[in-house]
């Protein structure tokens, strides 16, 4: 089992920035590749960002390129989402994951764990 608690949301004027975490606990953080994803009201749940066990290789949605960047640090069975330049339509709450992974360069393609969710209110 993993628990995942996710923090850093709020309320952002359209432009600004907000850094999202999500700790850790329980089996070893360091043998799970992470993701986030984000539910706006009336929308599915979507991919946002993914990270790989080693920290090597990541992914984003087209949404998110260029924006968004997500980072982890295993010292500290923590990932980071670093958001710039938010948008409106960036407003959701914003969900981290966990998938156990057999490499550590493999990004996770079935998340298996998540947390309770972190409200982003991006204001224009």
């Amino acid at each position: 089992q993993v628990q995942l608690v996710e923090s850093g949301g709020g309320l952002v004027q359209a432009g600004g920035s907000l850094r999202l975490s999500c700790a850790a606990s329980g089996r070893t953080f360091s043998s799970y590749a992470m993701g986030w994803s984000r539910q706006a009201p009336g929308k599915e749940r979507e991919f946002v960002a993914a990270i790989s066990l080693s920290g090597s290789r990541t992914d984003y949605a087209d949404s998110a390129k260029g924006r968004f960047t997500i980072s982890r640090d295993n010292a500290k069975n923590t990932v980071y989402l670093q958001m710039n330049s938010l948008k409106p339509e960036d407003t959701a709450v914003y969900y981290c994951a966990a998938a156990p992974v057999s490499s550590r360069n493999q990004l996770a393609n079935n998340y298996v764990y998540w947390g309770q969710g972190t409200q982003v209110t991006v204001s224009s």
